[in-house]
Order: structure tokens, then C-alpha cells, then sequence
């Protein structure tokens, strides 16, 4: 069955068209699914019940629903979705309250090819990209639907490595058909994946996180084997092409293992790479895996790495941990079927 859900307006239109309907049901089904939040086609009452049997012969809404659930001690959420239906391939999102914000961390791929070491769904390998509706389940799914106020894509895979899906989400979330959401509102984070990283830049207002992790080259690369294809120092110098003095900002993401990346030497390196640039450093705690040979840095460690970031003129912030409890921290999300319902 075809799904109706991650379709713009255009799309829509040629999807009743093709079934009998007039072109303005387009549009019709674009309100009735992103304001309304309906989840059959049953609900569409000013469509002719002809029209929506028509329709029903092919298309479906296709939000999927979710098929576990678990909650932090911290009020943390994390949702276990399946993928085309599929309970043994499934990918986690995960809902950060802070507030009265409610921030959807979502992801994009089932597993992931990048293979960052430290990252359990990188370990877990490739299974597939996400569509438009797969991705767009995590939102209109989850019990605070109606409540987020933010999203970041930094959940399962590697955005930029699904960038048309991608693409498309972000166009129902910010389009004023859709959700009509700023663009200030969404985050993408990204290893640099370079040729789609410049298409994010040019095509999107939202803002962007680097995973960076070290600044050498070497020592990256063996943390981060798409170091060896997207080169750090070349992603640095793309973003440099771009003005984040405004409101769009870039931030890159630094995970720190004890005695590993976490030194003054490290810090300083930071402080040449990123020179000059607009900013942020977001220090991250590393959370154990299994067979992985780094430990977490000490507070003390991270305090003065930021300290010592901040004395160079970069801004850097230690990022609170969350839902650690329920494997839903940075670099725990694997699809476990491990949810209390």
C-alpha cells in the first residue's frame, strides 16, 4: 500500500488524481493528515465516501504505530517503531522533556553504515533507509504528538546519508501545509557526509551538529572510519563557507573517553581547527559498551577540557545525560526489543 504520509500537497494531488479525484483533494488530504492528525482515510469526511473507498484500494495514511515504549527515571521516553511493518527491524526515537519543551531525538536509518566504534547502532550495521513516513511515525506516533516542541536528528543512522527522505521531512515539518514549524526548532547532526552536507546547507535553514569526537585525523579515523572519505578538516572548511553569525547555528558534538581525547592537547588542537568559527562545543559523557576499550573522562576532565576551550574563545557546554537508564542516551539507540509497555 502506498502511504500518504511525508507527501507535499503536488504529490498528494497527483496521488487523487490517479485514483479518480479532483486535484484540490490534494490538499484536502494534506490538512486532514498533518493539522487534523487523522490516521485512516475513513476520517476524511469531505472527501466522497467513493473517493475515500477509491483511494483505500491503494493508499493508506501509514503512520505506524508504536510497538514499545519505555520511561526514564528522568522523565525521558523512548518508542521502538517498526520499519514497513517489520517488528524484527525496528529503530528507537527517543522524547527529552526539559521544561516546557518536549524534544523528539528521531532517527533516519535502521542501523547504520557510518561505523563509529563507539556507537552501538553503528555496530549493529546497515539495515536499510528510512522513508519520509517511517521517519515522519516517530512524530505523529508518540504519545506527545501534539506536544514537541523541538526535533533533532540524532537517533539511528546518518541523516545526511538519507537525504532525500530526510529532505522531504523537513519540508513537512516547517511547509505552512504542514506542521509549520521555524526552522530554528530542528537540528541535524551529521559525521559530514560532504556532497549531501552542502545540499542540507543550501537547501534547509535548520541548524547543524557535527559529530567530531578528536581533531586529529588519525585518531579519528580510527574512531570514525568515514574520517577516512569525509575528512574532518574538509567539513570544517565547507561550513566555513557559510554564515552562522544569525540565527541558524553549527555545533559540533565531542563524546570524551578518559585519557584518550579528553587532554590539553586534544582541547588545544580543538581550538585551531575551529578558529574564528561561530560555535559551540557540546561535550558529551561517554556511555560504556560492551568490548570497547575507552573509559567515560571524570567531571573534573570534561570541566577543564571546557574551561580550557572557553579561554580560547570557543563556547562549550557539557551536555546533561539522558535516559541513560533506559538505553537512550548518545550512542546507546539499537532497537532493542527491551521496552516495558
Amino acid at each position: 500500500m502506498e502511504k500518504l504520509l511525508g507527501n507535499n500537497p503536488t504529490q498528494l494531488r497527483d496521488i487523487a488524481v490517479a485514483a479518480g479525484l479532483p486535484g484540490f483533494t490534494g490538499m484536502q488530504i494534506a490538512q486532514w493528515i498533518y493539522g487534523k492528525r487523522v490516521r485512516t482515510l475513513s476520517e476524511m469526511t469531505n472527501l466522497s465516501k467513493a473517493g475515500r473507498e477509491k483511494l483505500a484500494e491503494t493508499c493508506e495514511v501509514g503512520i505506524a504505530e508504536p510497538i514499545g515504549r519505555a520511561e526514564s527515571s528522568d522523565g525521558t521516553r523512548k518508542y521502538l517503531f517498526p520499519v514497513n511493518g517489520d517488528p524484527d527491524n525496528a529503530v528507537e526515537a527517543v522524547m527529552i522533556p526539559d521544561g516546557d519543551r518536549k524534544t523528539l531525538c528521531v532517527s533516519s536509518q535502521a542501523g547504520c553504515k557510518m561505523g563509529c566504534k563507539f556507537c552501538m547502532t553503528g555496530r549493529q550495521g546497515f539495515h536499510g533507509n528510512l522513508s519520509a513516513a517511517d521517519i515522519l511515525s516517530q512524530f505523529f506516533g508518540i504519545d506527545e504528538a501534539e506536544e514537541l516542541s523541538n526535533a533533532v536528528f540524532m537517533g539511528m543512522g546518518e541523516p545526511l546519508d538519507n537525504w532525500e527522505e530526510v529532505k522531504r521531512v523537513i519540508e513537512v515539518l516547517t511547509a505552512p501545509w504542514g506542521l509549520g514549524w521555524s526552522p530554528k526548532r530542528i537540528t541535524l547532526s551529521t559525521i559530514g557526509v560532504l556532497p549531501n552536507l552542502k545540499r542540507y546547507l543550501d537547501e534547509s535553514r535548520c541548524h547543524l551538529a557535527v559529530s567530531l569526537h578528536d581533531p586529529f585525523p588519525a585518531e579519528r579515523l580510527a574512531l570514525m572510519p568515514a574520517e577516512k572519505a569525509f575528512p574532518i578538516e574538509e567539513v570544517v572548511a565547507l561550513i566555513r563557507q557559510y554564515d552562522f553569525s544569525g540565527q541558524r547555528r553549527v555545533s559540533f558534538e565531542y563524546t570524551m573517553f578518559a585519557g584518550h581525547n579528553d587532554t590539553p592537547r586534544h582541547a588545544d588542537a580543538l581550538l585551531r581547527l575551529l578558529h574564528g568559527l561561530e560555535c559551540r562545543v557540546n561535550l558529551i559523557r561517554f556511555h560504556r559498551i560492551p568490548d570497547f576499550p575507552y573509559g567515560t573522562s571524570s567531571q573534573a576532565a570534561m570541566e577543564a577540557f571546557r574551561d580550557r576551550l572557553s579561554r580560547g574563545g570557543i563556547t562549550a557546554t557539557i551536555r546533561a545525560s539522558r535516559g541513560e537508564d533506559i538505553l537512550a542516551a548518545c550512542g546507546l539507540l539499537a532497537g532493542q526489543h527491551n521496552h516495558a509497555e
